[in-house]
């Protein structure tokens, strides 16, 4: 299937010290973003809470970020906040779309092997699977008007692709992770190939660190089955009356909590107003 996505818009940032600026701000390790392997990671506070998920493509004189479109200007003012005096153009890029390819021989499509990350670039056309989980698919970047389906893929809609990684647990964007209070422990960004624990300091990384290493992650985000009436985004998540988690966005019988890990464990039905929820751990997530 193949899916076009004008919710998405992307950043340059190119310059001699482009790696070495992204190195100090985001949780991946810029040095590892080469024109054969794309990344993702994220923008944190120095508090170590969420800011953007980035999709990283390397450019012959810098990078390539993929954002949230609605707030590109946000990270595009961020960026140059931390900028000072590096040697370096931040832009937003207007010369390209993305779209996504997913479902049985998506990569044999675009000719590439499976690996998250795994990367092709032909004339103006940039294919990678994606860095988080390779079920996901393809990302296909081109220009606008060279953004086309290949041939053996049938059209489909970004609702459709949505569900299905909602299906799957995997967080994206704001929708998912809420801007300055979510953690990338919380999100599956360890187990999704988001955070990089070789690479030295970056804003936020002291308060990762430390969350991982004393086992401090109280809740995980994960994908929830609904019975009943879908609750809103936001609505909270009970078991026993207490609070087990929270809703964060809904696509069918499908939708993305934060779930108490607790709370969790103990095994007992949780409901959102009227609806029964019940939470299935990913597979690819390593929490118990």
């Amino acid at each position: 299937s193949f899916a076009r996505r004008p919710d998405r818009a992307f950043v340059r940032v190119t310059g001699d010290e482009a790696a070495e600026f992204l190195q100090g701000l985001i949780s991946q390790d810029t040095h590892k973003i080469t024109l054969d392997h794309a990344g993702y990671g994220a923008l944190l506070t120095p508090q170590g809470k969420f800011l953007h998920d980035l999709f990283l493509t390397k450019l012959p004189d810098g990078f390539r970020l993929e954002c949230e479109r609605e707030r590109r200007d946000d990270l595009v003012t961020r960026l140059k906040r931390y900028r000072l005096r590096a040697k370096i153009d931040i832009a937003p890029d207007d010369d390209v779309a993305v779209a996504v390819l997913w479902g049985n021989g998506a990569n044999d499509a675009v000719g590439l092997a499976g690996q998250p990350g795994s990367t092709l670039i032909e004339g103006t056309r940039t294919s990678y699977v994606d860095p988080r989980l390779a079920v996901l698919g393809v990302r296909i970047i081109d220009m606008p008007d060279a953004l086309t389906a290949p041939s053996a893929a049938t059209e489909s809609s970004l609702d459709i692709f949505r569900a299905y990684r909602l299906a799957l647990g995997v967080p994206e964007g704001s929708g998912d992770i809420l801007v300055d209070r979510g953690f990338l422990l919380e999100n599956g960004f360890d187990e999704l190939n988001g955070v990089d624990w070789q690479k030295g300091c970056y804003v936020g990384q002291e308060l990762t660190a430390r969350t991982k290493y004393r086992g401090l992650v109280k809740r995980r985000l994960m994908p929830v089955r609904i019975e009943g009436e879908a609750p809103e985004p936001g609505s909270k998540i009970e078991a026993d009356g207490r609070d087990a988690g929270e809703i964060r966005s809904v696509a069918g019988e499908w939708a993305l909590a934060l779930i108490r890990l607790d709370a969790w464990r103990g095994g007992g039905p949780m409901t959102s107003g009227s609806a029964t929820v019940t939470p299935q751990k990913p597979d690819w997530a390593a929490f118990e």
